[in-house]
């Protein structure tokens, strides 16, 4: 079976300039182009575009789904099974978050009582999830199964306030940290303080801190493409920034 571009994105659900954009950008190519000048797409695109939407829906970039599909690496099958699994954490993600708000209801209306520990556990655990979901498999086999496990229930156990803190520490991080990489300078003061907020946001995760592990997720922030794709996000460069900003800051700095 083969599709123009109007019929294959009316059986996807999107829309023709969407399709085209992803041949722009060379995520999407179509099989052929026709006598017309029509672009052609047959199996084995529509399964690349069922592989794109799957990544999409799981929250990443194009760029980087891109990156990942490009590998000599990929497996469709196997790609497939993660995004099943993936699937079914958000499905579970969901059922909690749906669960918080029917006790917040109940306990609003003087049905039950609510305690504040309680009217975050949807969220905490939605934290843990994603993490889990994004770099579970590399911070396991770097770090080891018992300190991520302690990392996630020290999380859990958050109270109200601290889970708060945690918000803004996170916000005042990366503010501080934009406002650094504009001044280009790892080891300048406001670098530093970037430096210092972070290892303070990693003491709510962290049952022990070691400047040795700090300067290692350091690395990987740059080593890893998903990691530096968050933190170059919004300007490209400032995962290697904040990596050398922390390298600075725990005398790790060759």
């Amino acid at each position: 079976m083969e599709y123009t571009v109007q019929k294959l994105g009316r059986l996807a659900g999107i829309s023709n300039r969407t399709l085209r954009y992803y041949d722009e950008i060379g995520i999407l190519k179509p099989a052929r182009i026709s006598s017309s000048g029509y672009r052609i797409y047959g199996e084995e695109e529509v399964n690349r575009l069922q592989q794109i939407l799957f990544y999409r829906e799981l929250g990443l970039q194009l760029e980087d789904i891109k990156t990942i599909m490009a590998s000599p690496s990929f497996d469709r099958v196997r790609a497939l099974k993660e995004h099943h699994v993936q699937l079914l954490d958000k499905r579970r993600q969901l059922d909690l978050l749906i669960a918080n708000v029917e006790k917040s209801i109940a306990s609003t209306e003087g049905r039950m009582t609510m305690s504040d520990q309680e009217k975050f556990e949807g969220f905490k655990q939605k934290m843990i999830d994603d993490n889990e979901n994004q770099y579970g498999k590399e911070i396991r086999e770097k770090y080891g199964d018992e300190t991520v496990d302690r990392s996630n229930a020290k999380l859990k156990g958050m109270t109200q306030e601290q889970y708060e803190e945690l918000t803004r520490l996170a916000d005042d991080l990366y503010a501080t940290l934009a406002e650094a990489f504009t001044q280009g300078d790892p080891a300048g003061e406001l670098a530093q303080r970037a430096a210092d907020l972070h290892k303070q946001w990693l003491t709510y995760y962290w049952s022990d801190y070691s400047k040795e592990a700090h300067a290692g997720l350091a690395q990987m922030y740059v080593d890893d493409e998903r990691f530096t794709a968050h933190y170059d996000a919004k300007q490209p460069g400032t995962a290697a920034f904040l990596r050398d900003a922390i390298l600075i800051y725990t005398g790790m700095k060759s």
